[in-house]
């Protein structure tokens, strides 16, 4: 069963934009859309309108810096205090390029900091390598349930 991909963005634009890329990268995983922080930690925390939602943590969360309510950096020191969530690669995928809001991200924990390309064909290529290397590549922490496939079917294919 392959994890859900956590994208948590208030903007419309950069919003379709980055479903679009992450769709032109053929990822298998579901995308969950959480348009701010509140709503980011209610679905983590499986609570209102997320209470019934499956168990298990995000593959990884792409987290806008500057949202409504709770913005990105409280989200990521909530996620990095608790231990149920500590383990989440969390991508801050942001506009910012202020080097007080790259530090802070820093200090708390984040695994990556993206500015979003202007350009499209830029902004899809960032997403599409965030995707796949999150989602696919990397490997996540003992007790994941991505499912990962085995050597065997390679090993048909040499003999």
């Amino acid at each position: 069963m392959l994890k859900p991909i956590l994208l948590i963005e208030d903007n419309p634009r950069d919003l379709e934009l980055t479903l679009v890329a992450l769709e032109r990268c053929h990822l298998a995983n579901d995308v969950v859309i959480t348009r701010d922080g509140v709503e980011a930690l209610d679905y983590l925390l499986r609570r209102g309108e997320h209470a019934e939602r499956p168990e298990g943590n995000p593959a990884v969360m792409l987290l806008d810096l500057k949202l409504p309510r709770v913005d990105g950096l409280q989200v990521l020191a909530q996620v990095r205090t608790l231990p149920a969530l500590r383990s989440i690669p969390v991508v801050m995928l942001t506009s910012s390029r202020e080097e007080p809001d790259l530090a802070r991200a820093y200090e708390l924990g984040v695994n990556a900091y993206v500015v979003k390309p202007v350009e499209f064909r830029e902004f899809v290529a960032a997403i599409s390598d965030l995707g796949m290397f999150w989602a696919v590549l990397n490997e996540p922490p003992p007790g994941s349930t991505r499912h990962k496939p085995t050597a065997e079917p390679l090993a048909r294919l040499q003999n």
